[in-house]
């Protein structure tokens, strides 16, 4: 921590300026409970970071406060307004000094700095544009936040750390007293990070108030004053940075504590398969959002993958399936080196992937359960071998008995099926294919417990068969219940490997947070 990070840190303690305030804040979607009586607080001078898992409440609050969503009951106050203020545009929490700056730089890069910064508030002469006054104030904008760039240079030809940062001096002369920095730094590299830390220190120095969402640890203990966690809409609770261990805000976003540690063993019937390797990865990489990597991966073995997300998780498994073309390393598959560069190339080389998001790359909802389960085996054929149309119904049925799909006919449209269902159409789609390695991630996220279950027994029994699998999952009970060894990730860097009487949710958390269950420094694992 810089000394001038601990000038700021006492400057705060003797502070107790309310920038901001949110009382009982709910909101309710159709059938969903977004947030449910949350509080919220930000300082004069502080950063603030705003964390919790995918569904936690933390982009619904924001949208709230600034004017994306109505206010649907609960109570926002700003110091120097003498009544509660409601936001119904992004435009009227601007006017009530409120901005937001997105980790997409919404501004437009076919313009200079110069005219980004006063775009729709450009200065006028006689009627006209000045231009001259609007570049003379982009500069002095630009020199007062320490950001070197030329006024006249194109946007689109500046970094995307500059770019933002560009974002962040347009609200900031705009007189936005609270500053929301969505994600600003999931596609900048270190030096660009440490450039934008710079700027916020500075503008935390003058007074702005600064929500900062991230799901970078090492980040949040860096730069920020205090912590507000949500977990599932709900408050979990407001911190001093340098008073919660790490571990345990790790322990706060997940919902586990340390008094539930049982150890939980796999059920796996055989594990007599010999240890042949199936994936062998040497410094695989994707640039920007996975640092080189080694994974080996052999028959009948089921490999976690665990972390906070934005970890890298989901990154990992495109990157060896050819989601997200490597940039470096090699890649064996079966003793063989490939090169892996689309996800055809991975299914001919016996792969398969059930991915994160089974709505937008999974299932295609106007097709019919058929239709969606022949469709991987019939690309690995190419158009000139088409499957026919008896082979296609037989294929179908043998899934939907053998994966109880619960639906009226194989022709039924995916998209008229639970969600459940789906899932285990999409799971019928890869092992039709007959994969050597199959990739799960969140399987069974968002499905009943009964066909959760079903999964797990399925993935132990495919392990059995001698295949080999990848599980992530956002549910550490599930993670110890299925896999054989589990790999951490943080940052975009694989961080550890547990095993045997390791695989504990006591040694999971503490390796995500670094192996720190005291304190709130020390390096990496």
């Amino acid at each position: 921590m810089s000394e001038a990070d601990n000038k700021q840190r006492q400057v705060q303690r003797m502070s107790d300026s309310l920038l901001l305030s949110m009382r009982g804040i709910s909101k309710t979607f159709p059938g969903v409970r977004a947030l449910s009586n949350v509080d919220f607080s930000l300082r004069t001078g502080e950063i603030h970071a705003l964390m919790g898992e995918n569904g936690a409440g933390k982009s619904t609050l924001i949208k709230v406060l600034t004017g994306v969503y109505e206010l649907e009951s609960g109570e926002i106050r700003m110091d120097g307004i003498d009544h509660p203020i409601v936001n119904r545009s992004p435009q009227e929490a601007q006017a009530n000094g409120i901005s937001t700056v997105y980790q997409e730089v919404n501004l437009c890069p076919n313009l200079t700095v110069a005219e980004n910064l006063f775009i729709g508030r450009q200065p006028k002469k006689y009627g006209f544009i000045d231009w001259k006054t609007i570049n003379r104030k982009s500069a002095e904008i630009l020199k007062s936040l320490d950001i070197n760039v030329e006024p006249g240079k194109l946007l689109g030809e500046c970094s995307l750390a500059i770019q933002q940062m560009i974002a962040i001096a347009r609200a900031v002369d705009m007189q936005c007293r609270v500053l929301i920095l969505d994600e600003p730094t999931s596609s900048l590299d270190e030096e660009e990070v440490e450039k934008l830390f710079d700027l916020m220190r500075k503008l935390r120095s003058e007074g702005v108030g600064i929500i900062f969402v991230t799901h970078f640890l090492d980040q949040v203990y860096e730069v920020c004053d205090r912590i507000t966690v949500l977990r599932n809409g709900e408050l979990v609770g407001e911190y001093q940075t340098e008073s919660l261990p790490r571990v345990q805000l790790v322990a706060k976003m997940l919902g586990k504590e340390f008094d539930d540690l049982a150890e939980i063993k796999s059920e796996r019937k055989n594990s007599a398969i010999p240890a042949e390797p199936v994936i062998e990865a040497e410094g695989l990489t994707h640039a920007g959002t996975i640092k080189p990597f080694n994974l080996t991966i052999n028959k009948g073995e089921v490999i976690g993958l665990t972390g906070l997300l934005g970890s890298g998780r989901s990154e990992l498994v495109r990157t060896i399936y050819g989601a997200d073309r490597p940039t470096g390393g090699t890649l064996k598959v079966n003793g063989k080196t490939v090169n892996i560069t689309k996800p055809l190339d991975a299914m001919k080389n016996g792969m398969a992937y059930l991915p994160e998001d089974r709505k937008k790359d999974g299932v295609i909802s106007d097709l019919s359960v058929r239709e969606n389960i022949i469709l991987a085996l019939q690309a690995k054929r190419g158009m000139f071998h088409l499957m026919s149309r008896k082979e296609m119904d037989e294929a179908a049925d043998r899934f939907i008995d053998l994966l109880d799909i619960k639906t009226p006919d194989r022709e039924k449209p995916v998209g008229s099926l639970s969600g459940g269902n789906q899932q285990k159409v999409i799971l019928g789609r890869w092992l039709l294919t007959n994969p050597d390695y199959l990739i799960l991630d969140e399987p069974t996220r968002g499905i009943d417990i009964g066909t959760k279950t079903e999964i797990q027994k399925l993935v132990l029994q495919m392990a059995d068969e001698g295949k080999a699998i990848t599980f992530i999952s956002s549910e550490i009970d599930e993670m110890l219940r299925t896999c054989s060894h589990i790999a951490v990730l943080r940052d975009g860097k694989m961080v550890g490997e547990l095993t045997g009487e390791e695989l504990t949710q006591a040694h999971i958390m503490q390796t995500i947070a670094g192996n720190q269950t005291g304190g709130t420094g020390g390096a990496d694992a």
